[in-house]
């Protein structure tokens, strides 16, 4: 019986050290929050066609043909869709 309190402790400790990780998994986790100090943008998808609406303007802008004749309606265009997104983006504000 001198051997068995020793097996009772390694048993006991092999319990613990193998159910500690599945306690661990089984806690709720929060949910993740932005990096402290990085202002995250409310609507990301919008800002995005913004820059890439401005962007193409520019090309249309700046390009050394008139695409067919469709140039000036495209910048037309760009300018209506970024007039409204901006809208939008001004009545999620209010």
């Amino acid at each position: 019986m001198p051997g068995t309190l020793p097996r009772v402790v390694v048993v006991a400790l092999l319990a613990a050290v193998l159910t500690l990780p599945l306690a661990a998994a089984a806690q709720p986790t929060k949910p993740a929050r932005p990096v402290s100090g990085v202002v995250q943008e409310p609507h990301p998808q919008i800002m995005a066609a913004i820059r890439a609406l401005e962007a193409a303007r520019l090309h249309l802008q700046r390009a050394a043909h008139d695409f067919g004749g469709h140039r000036v309606k495209a910048i037309r265009a760009i300018d209506a869709a970024l007039v409204q997104l901006k809208l939008a983006l001004q009545y999620d504000k209010d």
